[in-house]
């Protein structure tokens, strides 16, 4: 099986024909809290976005790949590996799965995808993720894919005319070796 996919999925790079499902994704102000943006993104914004993408996460420190389904070859999501940091060998991971796909089970199977390659390919030390602690589903499955738990940041999000804490959670590769010394 080839790198990044398995039976049920296969993670790829943004494509033109992307424009669509990014565009109604980043425009959901309901998913806002759970990322960066404050206001919604143009057509012409995300095409530039596509068409400028450097796929090198050495150049850009962030990786985003589509989440597609090899039964019908639909996209069902994106992941990304954000603040990818080379030096100290970790990278942040967010994910979105589109509403139609959510609570299926879909999301282990890319996490899981995504850690081979970050861990294997790209030898990393550790992912992490930030999750509002109102995101309950998104806990259950960082932290069913092995994730602990090791801070909470209080008070971190600002959400309408109130704070909400954030969770850190942390995946240490299980194959890396000890600190260099």
């Amino acid at each position: 099986m080839a790198l990044l996919e398995n039976d049920l999925i296969r993670l790829r790079a943004l494509e033109p024909e992307d424009l669509d499902a990014l565009f109604r994704w980043e425009n959901d102000s309901d998913l806002w809290a759970y990322g960066s943006a404050l206001a919604p993104y143009s057509k012409f914004a995300l095409r530039e976005y596509i068409s400028e993408a450097r796929h090198d996460i050495f150049q850009s420190r962030q990786l985003r790949l589509m989440i597609v389904l090899k039964e019908n070859d639909s996209t069902a999501g994106a992941i990304d590996l954000y603040d990818f940091d080379p030096m100290n060998l970790r990278a942040g991971v967010g994910i979105l799965l589109d509403s139609a796909h959510r609570g299926k089970g879909l999301g282990f199977h890319v996490l899981k995808l995504l850690e081979d390659y970050a861990f294997n390919f790209l030898f990393l030390k550790q992912l992490y993720a930030y999750i509002p602690q109102k995101n309950t589903a998104s806990m259950k499955l960082f932290t069913r894919c092995g994730y602990k738990q090791t801070a909470c940041l209080n008070q971190w999000l600002k959400c309408g005319d109130h704070f909400e804490n954030v969770n850190v959670l942390q995946l240490i590769n299980p194959k890396s070796t000890s600190p260099i010394l």
